[in-house]
């Protein structure tokens, strides 16, 4: 077992990591840039390293920094979390060069699904449902012809892409040029590639993913569904547990596909499998191999500590029993994503947390990294806690989340809390009337 690890991340997954880390004994080492010097990870991790300015490029983002930060402290693993280095291959490597263990899926995996086309192809090897799309487009023109074959409209794709950057709907071919030239723009700014495809578009499908697990030995496991529909601009904003929509019968057939798609990859530690559910089919979207924001939910409907789990899976254990078969979900467990935006034209609210009273009781969990007093940079995402609640059905889980939401205090800046206390008392949401333009029309 590692003996010790450090957290190539910050905010509330670096806290999360670093209490998993105590209850198994391993000692924590936090990285941190210099304005998140009083962060909670910081205070409560074993060690403490400063790697750099506020710019993630001089920090976060170093691989330089957090390789020197991790030979320095003598740490023997790094756990990535989300965002960051979590997805990047090349890091990855670097930690395997160094004879530092990297906590997540190997590098070569990580490349493969890191490019959306590849990882399009694999998975139609393996039988998955994928949307009619392209390969990858070398022109506007190229583009054009393409998606006439698909049929408009369709949505432009950045290949390395995530959370909604490099993303176009176009619904002629009159329009697909300029859109090309945006969304090429978008992905080369955000993922150093410009690389493209074409994916037949769906008006109102829902967004569905399955939380996997597998360990080097070959055994691979459908933990649980979520559902993540309630999006802006392509980013979760609320997610749930299991997927009301779903019956017994689709849930065992889409955990199977990928259970399926998992061996025939060859496929370690957690991940994700995303999917669009439209009129009773399956279409793959994209893996993400690493752990979510929204694992959390996952973890309050089968009791599993799927942190402990990716670090036990990295040291070459076995999965544990519990993870070894599929659990039947206990309940039903919603996230709402607390961010410091202003919840009306949602731009970002940094500054100086004045007041600030968390929720508690039965079945409420918050996991979070900020506290009164604590100053909220502009330089990262804005993620300021993930409200978990968990009961005995989707109505019960509704009503503690409206109780939970009611209690969540924070002053000196904007959040997005009065959006989430109006999602909770809509119609549609209480009916389970989703699909992932469903905030466009709640907020119209």
């Amino acid at each position: 077992m590692f003996k010790k690890i450090l957290i190539a991340n910050r905010g509330e997954i670096a806290l999360r990591i670093v209490r998993a880390c105590r209850e198994m004994s391993i000692r924590s080492v936090a990285v941190h840039s210099v304005v998140d010097a009083d962060s909670l990870h910081v205070k409560f991790a074993d060690e403490a390293i400063c790697i750099g300015p506020a710019p993630a490029q001089e920090s976060y983002l170093s691989t330089a920094a957090i390789i020197s930060a991790a030979e320095v402290s003598g740490a023997d693993a790094i756990h990535p979390g989300y965002g960051f280095l979590a997805e990047n291959a090349a890091f990855a490597e670097t930690c395997a060069n160094c004879n530092i263990a990297f906590i997540g899926p190997p590098p070569a995996l990580m490349r493969l699904l890191g490019d959306k086309i590849s990882a399009r192809l694999r998975m139609a090897e393996s039988r998955v449902p994928i949307l009619p799309g392209s390969g990858r487009l070398e022109s506007a023109t190229d583009a054009i012809a393409r998606a006439e074959r698909i049929g408009f409209p369709v949505m432009l794709k950045a290949a390395a892409g995530g959370g909604g950057r490099g993303m176009k709907i176009v619904n002629d071919a009159e329009s697909l040029p300029a859109s090309y030239e945006l969304a090429r723009a978008e992905a080369l700014a955000g993922f150093g590639s410009g690389d493209l495809y074409a994916e037949k578009y769906l008006p109102s499908p829902r967004h569905i993913e399955v939380q996997m697990v597998a360990d080097a030995y070959g055994q691979v496991v459908a933990l649980s569904d979520r559902e993540c529909s309630i999006q802006r601009r392509h980013q979760k904003i609320l997610e749930e547990g299991p997927a009301a929509v779903l019956t017994d019968e689709a849930r065992a057939t889409l955990f199977s596909l990928c259970e399926r798609a998992c061996r025939d990859l060859g496929y370690q530690n957690v991940g994700t499998f995303e999917f669009l559910f439209d009129r009773g089919n399956f279409y793959f979207m994209e893996v993400n191999p690493r752990i979510q924001v929204e694992h959390t939910v996952t973890e309050m409907v089968t009791g599993l500590d799927l942190i402990r789990e990716q670090i036990l899976v990295a040291a070459g254990v076995p999965l544990s029993s519990p993870f070894a078969r599929r659990p039947r979900p206990r309940g039903h467990a919603i996230e709402a994503r607390i961010v410091a935006e202003d919840p009306e034209t949602f731009a970002p609210s940094p500054g100086r947390i004045s007041a600030l009273h968390l929720p508690g009781g039965f079945g409420v969990r918050v996991d979070t990294h900020v506290y009164e007093g604590y100053a909220v940079p502009p330089d990262y995402d804005s993620l300021l806690a993930k409200l978990v609640v968990h009961a005995e059905d989707r109505p019960h889980a509704i009503a503690r989340l409206r109780g939970a939401l009611e209690e969540f205090v924070v002053e000196g800046i904007a959040t997005n809390l009065a959006l989430h206390r109006r999602i909770v008392r809509d119609a549609d949401f209480c009916s389970g009337q989703l699909d992932t333009h469903f905030l466009e029309r709640f907020a119209a």
